[in-house]
C-alpha cells in the first residue's frame, strides 16, 4: 500500500540537503460551522450563516490531572462564557505592519518581508480556503429551499431565511403530548440501550428527543421511571464516545447512583468532596457544587461533555443551595445537552422556557399525567384495641376528597362514656384478672408459623411514652393484619424516630431465615470496622433493631448504618422504618404503606403544617410499581382530627413552584471578575428570577430609542426649558444629598418641633407648615407637619392645545417652578391637615418658631377635638399659620450658622448648593405665560426616558444592591482593587469552597500558623458546625485565646458588611461560628477512639461524622490557599491535621462504592 509521507518524513534530511521540502507544510484548514440566529423573543430561527469554528476555553486550557481536586487551578477562567455586546468588551487586533524586527536585548533580528515562496504559499492557502467555502455554499444551497445565499460585508456565508411572524415566548419550550402514540421501533431502530420491560409512553417520547439531540425536562411522579431517561443518555454518550455528567443535590444520592449505574454500565466514575473514583470514565456522578467548581475553573474534562443530567431539579427551591443550579445552567457551554429530572411542579413550562432561552436551544417538557400506583389516604383514629381498625378514607385513588370519611373520623375521635360493666372489666384487667393483657397473632409466611407477641399496657398517659408505644403497636398490628408491610413511618423529629423504634422492644417482624440473612449482612458490612467501632452503642442498638425488621434513618445515624438500613429496606428485610423527610429525597425506595406521625413540622420560622410538595414527596413513597395495586397512606390523629380545610390544602394544594433562589455570593463575584468573560451583572440578568423581565427588555429599549428625540415645543420663549430642567434637577438632587447630613435633629439644633417650614403644593405655590414631630427611627427621617389646605384657583392661559393633557403631571414640576417663583398659599377656607414629609418635600426652613405644645397639637388633630374646642391649643396653632401665610414676614434659616458641627466639608457642600440653585433671570423660559405647562411636558418626557433607561440598566436588577454592597466589602478587604481587578487575596479566596472570606482573613492575619495541627483542626470546626450543644466543651487557655481572635475577625467582617449596606446583623454573623465541638475534634485528632469522644458531647454520632468529613474538605482548601500564598509551615500542618482525622469509622468508605 502506498502511503503518503507525513510531516515528520518530510523533515528527515538525506545526505544531500533539500531545504525546499521544508516549505511543503500541509495547510491547516480552519474548521467552520453553521450558526443559527434566533429571534430573542420567540426563539424561532431567523438566519443561518457560516463562521470559523471557535473552540471553547476548555480546549484552549492546559489539561489538568484528574486526581487533582477540582478547585486546584485557581488561575483558570470559566470556559465558553459569552459576554453581551453591551458590556463594552473590545477585541484588540494586532498591527502586523509595525511589528518589531529586533527583540529587546538582542543585537540582531529578522526582517518580515514576504518572499516569493511565502507569497505562493499564501495564494495556495487562499485558493484552498475559497474552494472549501464554495463547497459549503453549495451544500447550503441544496438545503435551503426557501432562502438564498448572499454575500455579506464580513465575507461570511449568509443565508437569508423567510421572515417568520413573532409568536409566544413559550417557543423556547414545548410540552410533549405523551398520550400521542408513536412508532418507537421505527423511529429508534437501533437503540443505544434496551430494557427487559416495556417502556411507558413518556419514556419513549423522551428517548426520541434524546436521539434528536434535544434538551428535555422530565417532570414525573414518584416511581414513574425517570431514571430510564438518564440511563439512555449515558448509553448514547458511550456510543458517541463522549461524556455524561450525572449531578445530584446530595452526596448520599450520588453514592447510590454510582452503585446503580456501575451495575449497568461498567465505565462509571464518581467525584465528590472527598472521593474520586475513575474520574476519566465516560459517565461521572457528582454533586452540583462539584460541577460548578469545574465550570468556574475551566476544567478540560468539559470539552468532551455531551450530556449533563440534573437529578431532583426541584431541589433548586432550597434557600441555601438552590443558587448552584442557576449558576451551573448559565455557565454550561453551548454544545452541552441538558436533561432535567424533577418531581411534578406547576411551572415546568416557565422554568423550561428560561433554560431554553438562556442556552438558546428549545426545551422539551415531558410530564406524566398520573401516578403509576394510585394512593389512598386515610385518617387513623384508633385509641384502643377495639378501635385499632378505625381508619377512614379521606382521599380516594381517583383524587377526590371523601367528606363522609372525614365526618366519620371526627365522630370516632369524640370521647365516649364507659359503661359500668366495662369499667369493672377494666379494673379487673388492671389487677391482672379477666382477659389476658396481650394479643397473640400467628401469621403464615413462606410456610413458617411465626409467633408475633405484641404486649399492650393496660393504662398509659396520652402524652407519655407508654401511650406512644401502645399507639404504634396498634398501628403496626392493623397494618400486619391487612398485609400492608413494609411501611415507612415519617416522624419529623430525629429524637422521636429513635424513641419510637426503641420503645418497640416486644415487636419482632422477621422470620428465622430472615434473621440469619440480616445477621450475615451485618457481619459482612460491619466487619470492615475496627474493634472499638463495632461496639459503639448506636451500632449495637441498630443491629438489634434490624434483626427484628425495624430500622431508623435520619441525619444523626452513622453513615455506614444508614446505608445498611437502606440496603436491607430495598431487599425487603426491614419491614418498619422510622425516618425523617430526608429519606424521601431522591432515594427510590418505595414501600407498601406510609404513615405520618404528625403533619406539623418545625422550621426556622416556627411550627407549621407540611407544604403540599413536602406531603406529596413523602406520601409518594407508598405503592411499589408492579407489586401493589394501590399505595396506603395513614395520618395518625393522636389528639384530634386536623381541620378539613388544612387537609384539603395539604393533599390537593398545588405543589410549590420552582422559584429563583439566586443570590450574589463572594465566590461568584471573585470567579467572574477573575474570568472576565461574563460580568456579574450578566449572571444576574440570566438568572431565573429575571425571566419575566427579560422578555420585556427589547420593547423597553425600542421605546427608549423613540424617546431619545422628544417632540419640540412650539414656543420660542421656552427654547431653554430643557436647560432649566437640567439645572433644577441637579439642584434638587444635591439638596436632598446635603439635607441628609445637615437637616437632621442631631446635626442642627434649630430643627425641632415648633419650627415653621415651607413645602410645595401641586399648584406650584409655597405652603407654610408647622413642624410637630420628627421620627428618626425609620430608614429616612419623617417630619410630621401641620399645613393649611383649601383650593386657590389660579388663572392660566391654556396654550397647550398640541400637548397631550391626558398624561398626569409630574411631581417634580411644582418643586422646580417654586425655585424661581415664590408665591405663598393663602387659604380661603379654614381647614388643615398633618402631612408626613420626607427631606425632598421640604422647600426650606424659616427662622420663626411657635412656642406651643406640639404633642398636644398633634393629639388634638388625631382625635378631631379641634372642631369642639375653638380655643384649644390646636386652634391657636392654625391661627398662627393663617397669620404667617397672609403676611410672610420671615427669613429663611442660615443653615451654616445653626450647624452643631461646622465641618469644612458641610460648609462647602452648602455653598455649592447655593451656586447650583437656578435663578429667575438666567432663563427666559420663566417669562413664558405657559411656563408651568411647558416645563411639565418636558419633565414628563425626561422622567419617562430616565425610567426606561433605569429599567434597561444594571441598577434595576434585583440583586444589584447586594452585589454593590458585597463588592465594596471585597474592596475594603483588598480582595479586589478600585478597578475591580482581582488581587492576591481574591485569588486565594477562589481556591476555597466555603466561608472564603473568613478563611482567607485567618490565613492573611496569620492566626493559625503558630498553632499545633490538633488545635488548628479543632478550632476550624466552627466553620462547619453551627449548632449550640447543651454540654459546654472543656477548652485549653490557648484555644480560648484563639477563639477570641477568630471571633474578632468575624466581627470585623460583620461590621464591614453592615457598613457597606448588607442587612445581616454583626452578632448574627459572629454567632454562626460555633465552637461546641472543639474538644471533640481535638481529642479525635489526638487519636482518641470514637466511643470515647461520644462521651464528651450530646451531639449525635451522624452529625459528628458529617462535621469531621466537611472539616477535611475545609483543611484541604486552606492547604491549597497556604500553598498559593507561600506559607509552607502552615501547609505542612494542615496536611498533617487532615491525615490525623481521616481514620476509622468517620472515614469508612461508602458501602455503595465497594
Amino acid at each position: 500500500m502506498n502511503m503518503q509521507p507525513n510531516f515528520f518524513d518530510i523533515l528527515k534530511f538525506s545526505n544531500k540537503w533539500q531545504t525546499n521540502k521544508l516549505y511543503s507544510i500541509p495547510v491547516y484548514k480552519m474548521p467552520r460551522e453553521l450558526k443559527i440566529k434566533y429571534d430573542p423573543t420567540t426563539g424561532r430561527a431567523m438566519d443561518v450563516f457560516e463562521v470559523a469554528k471557535s473552540e471553547s476555553f476548555a480546549r484552549q486550557s492546559k489539561p489538568g490531572l484528574f486526581n487533582e481536586p477540582v478547585r486546584d487551578n485557581v488561575n483558570a477562567t470559566p470556559n465558553d462564557l459569552k459576554t453581551d455586546a453591551k458590556t463594552g468588551g473590545k477585541s484588540v487586533a494586532l498591527d502586523f505592519d509595525h511589528l518589531l524586527t529586533v527583540p529587546p536585548g538582542f543585537e540582531n533580528g529578522m526582517e518580515f518581508e514576504l518572499t516569493t515562496l511565502v507569497k505562493s504559499i499564501q495564494n495556495k492557502y487562499k485558493s484552498q480556503e475559497e474552494s472549501e467555502m464554495e463547497k459549503t455554499a453549495g451544500i447550503i444551497r441544496n438545503i435551503a429551499t426557501e432562502g438564498k445565499i448572499k454575500d455579506s460585508k464580513d465575507s461570511k456565508l449568509h443565508l437569508a431565511l423567510p421572515k417568520i411572524p413573532k409568536e409566544s415566548p413559550t417557543l423556547w419550550a414545548e410540552t410533549v403530548d405523551v398520550s400521542e402514540a408513536v412508532d418507537f421501533d421505527s423511529m429508534v431502530p437501533n437503540p443505544a440501550f434496551k430494557w427487559k420491560f416495556e417502556l411507558d409512553s413518556f419514556q419513549k417520547h423522551a428517548i426520541i428527543k434524546l436521539e434528536k439531540g434535544e434538551n428535555v425536562l422530565i417532570a414525573a411522579h414518584t416511581s414513574a421511571g425517570k431514571t430510564v431517561v438518564a440511563e439512555y443518555a449515558i448509553a448514547l454518550s458511550q456510543r458517541h464516545m463522549t461524556k455524561t455528567f450525572y449531578t445530584s443535590p446530595i452526596k448520599a444520592l450520588s453514592n447510590q447512583k454510582f452503585r446503580d449505574f456501575r451495575s449497568t454500565f461498567q465505565d462509571v466514575g464518581i467525584i465528590t468532596g472527598d472521593v474520586q473514583i475513575n474520574p476519566k470514565a465516560s459517565c461521572i456522578i457528582m454533586t452540583t457544587e462539584i460541577l460548578r467548581s469545574m465550570l468556574y475553573n475551566g476544567q478540560s474534562s468539559v470539552q468532551d461533555l455531551e450530556w449533563v443530567i440534573f437529578d431532583e431539579v426541584h431541589y433548586m427551591n432550597d434557600s441555601e443551595r438552590g443558587v448552584v443550579y442557576e449558576e451551573v445552567l448559565v455557565l454550561l457551554p453551548e454544545h452541552v445537552r441538558i436533561i432535567m429530572l424533577s418531581a411534578t411542579v406547576p411551572n415546568t413550562l416557565e422554568f423550561a422556557s428560561w433554560v431554553g432561552k438562556t442556552k438558546k436551544r428549545k426545551m422539551c417538557v415531558i410530564s406524566t399525567p398520573k401516578r403509576p400506583v394510585p394512593l389512598e389516604h386515610y385518617l387513623y383514629t384508633g385509641q384502643s384495641r377495639k378501635s385499632k381498625e378505625h381508619k377512614f378514607l379521606i382521599l380516594g385513588a381517583e383524587g377526590t376528597l371523601v367528606h363522609k370519611g372525614y365526618l366519620d373520623a371526627v365522630e370516632a375521635k369524640k370521647p365516649k362514656e364507659k359503661a359500668p360493666a366495662q369499667q369493672k372489666d377494666t379494673g379487673k384487667r388492671a389487677l391482672g384478672g379477666g382477659k389476658r393483657s396481650c394479643d397473640q397473632r400467628y401469621n403464615e409466611k413462606e410456610g413458617n408459623k411465626v409467633k408475633k407477641v405484641i404486649a399492650i399496657a393496660p393504662h398509659a398517659s396520652k402524652s407519655g411514652p407508654q401511650h406512644q408505644k401502645n399507639l404504634w403497636i396498634r398501628v403496626l398490628d392493623h397494618l400486619c393484619s391487612e398485609d400492608k408491610l413494609p411501611v415507612i413511618c415519617f416522624t419529623l423529629s430525629r429524637s422521636k424516630c429513635d424513641s419510637n423504634a426503641n420503645s418497640l422492644s416486644s415487636v419482632d417482624l422477621t422470620t428465622a431465615e430472615e434473621k440469619h440473612a440480616i445477621s450475615q449482612f451485618l457481619h459482612k458490612c460491619l466487619d470492615i470496622l475496627k474493634g472499638p467501632d463495632k461496639n459503639l452503642p448506636q451500632v449495637i442498638q441498630m443491629s438489634s433493631l434490624l434483626k427484628r425488621g425495624i430500622g431508623v434513618h435520619h441525619s444523626g445515624i452513622l453513615p455506614i448504618l444508614k446505608e445498611v438500613v437502606e440496603m436491607l429496606f430495598q431487599d425487603g428485610k426491614v419491614k418498619l422504618l422510622f425516618a425523617t423527610e430526608t429519606f424521601a429525597m431522591g432515594i427510590n425506595m418505595p414501600a407498601r404503606s406510609v404513615v405520618f406521625d404528625d403533619i406539623m413540622k418545625h422550621d426556622d420560622k416556627g411550627r407549621r403544617q407540611l407544604l403540599p410538595s413536602e406531603y406529596i414527596q413523602m406520601a409518594g413513597r407508598a405503592g411499589r410499581r408492579g407489586l401493589d395495586s394501590t399505595g396506603t397512606v395513614l395520618i395518625l390523629c393522636k389528639d384530634s382530627v386536623p381541620e378539613l380545610e388544612s387537609l384539603h390544602k395539604m393533599m390537593l394544594g398545588k405543589p410549590q413552584k420552582l422559584e429563583s433562589q439566586f443570590r450574589v455570593t463572594y465566590s461568584m463575584i471573585l470567579n467572574l471578575l477573575r474570568g472576565k468573560q461574563l460580568r456579574v451583572q450578566d449572571m444576574m440578568k440570566l438568572s431565573f428570577g429575571e425571566v419575566h423581565f427579560r422578555s420585556k427588555i427589547e420593547e423597553l429599549e425600542k421605546e427608549m430609542k423613540q424617546r431619545e428625540n422628544p417632540p419640540k415645543l412650539d414656543c420660542s420663549t421656552c427654547s431653554d426649558v430643557e436647560s432649566f430642567y437640567e439645572a433644577a434637577r441637579k439642584y434638587l438632587e444635591k439638596k436632598v444629598e446635603v439635607y441628609r447630613h445637615v437637616l437632621h435633629p442631631q446635626a442642627i439644633k434649630a430643627l425641632k418641633p415648633g419650627r415653621f417650614l415651607t413645602v410645595v403644593d401641586d399648584e406650584c405655590v409655597l405652603k407654610l407648615g408647622l413642624l410637630l414631630d420628627v421620627n428618626t427611627h425609620s430608614k429616612e427621617p419623617i417630619f410630621k407637619t401641620l399645613v393649611l389646605r383649601g383650593s386657590k384657583k389660579t388663572k392660566r392661559e391654556n396654550s397647550m392645545k398640541k400637548i397631550d393633557k391626558t398624561r398626569p403631571k409630574s411631581a417634580l414640576t411644582p418643586k422646580m417652578v417654586a425655585l424661581v417663583k415664590n408665591t405663598y398659599f393663602v387659604p380661603h377656607v379654614r381647614d388643615s391637615d398633618v402631612l408626613s414629609l420626607k427631606l425632598d418635600d421640604i422647600a426650606d426652613v424659616t427662622d420663626f418658631t411657635l412656642k406651643t405644645d406640639c404633642k398636644v397639637v398633634l393629639s388634638d388633630w388625631k382625635t378631631k377635638s379641634k372642631e369642639d374646642s375653638p380655643c384649644s391649643v390646636f386652634d391657636k396653632a392654625v391661627d398662627a399659620l393663617l397669620r404667617m401665610s397672609k403676611d410672610p414676614n420671615f427669613n429663611y434659616l442660615n443653615l451654616v450658622e445653626h450647624l452643631k458641627q461646622k465641618t469644612l466639608d458641610m460648609v462647602e457642600q452648602l455653598q455649592e448648593l447655593q451656586k447650583l440653585k437656578p435663578k429667575y433671570d438666567d432663563f427666559k423660559c420663566c417669562l413664558c405665560s405657559s411656563f408651568y405647562e411647558h416645563l411639565d411636558f418636558t419633565t414628563q418626557e425626561r422622567e419617562e426616558y430616565d425610567r426606561l433607561n433605569y429599567l434597561t440598566s444594571d441598577e434595576r436588577l434585583g440583586n444589584s444592591t447586594e452585589y454593590a454592597a458585597k463588592l465594596n466589602v471585597l474592596k475594603s478587604f483588598k480582595y479586589v482593587n478600585s478597578d475591580s481587578m482581582v488581587q492576591l487575596k481574591g485569588h486565594v479566596a477562589c481556591s476555597i469552597g466555603k466561608q472564603e472570606l473568613m478563611l482567607t482573613e485567618l490565613l492573611f492575619r496569620n492566626i493559625l500558623t503558630d498553632l499545633p495541627e490538633e488545635d488548628i483542626a479543632a478550632l476550624l470546626s466552627c466553620l462547619v458546625f453551627n449548632q449550640k450543644p447543651e454540654k459546654e466543651p472543656n477548652l485549653t487557655p490557648s484555644q480560648k485565646e484563639t477563639i477570641d481572635s477568630i471571633q474578632k475577625v468575624a466581627r470585623d467582617i460583620g461590621k464591614t458588611q453592615k457598613k457597606c449596606g448588607l442587612q445581616e446583623h454583626v452578632e448574627d454573623y459572629v454567632d454562626q461560628f460555633q465552637f461546641g465541638l472543639v474538644e471533640v475534634i481535638y481529642k479525635w485528632t489526638m487519636g482518641v477512639s470514637f466511643r470515647e469522644i461520644m462521651e464528651l458531647t450530646d451531639v449525635q454520632e451522624g452529625t459528628i461524622v458529617r462535621v469531621i468529613q466537611q472539616l477535611v474538605e475545609t483543611l484541604q482548601d486552606l492547604r491549597k490557599a497556604a500553598q498559593i500564598l507561600g506559607n509552607p509551615t502552615l501547609e505542612t500542618k494542615l496536611e498533617a491535621a487532615s491525615t490525623k482525622i481521616k481514620r476509622d469509622i468517620v472515614f469508612q468508605g461508602s458501602l455503595y462504592l465497594q
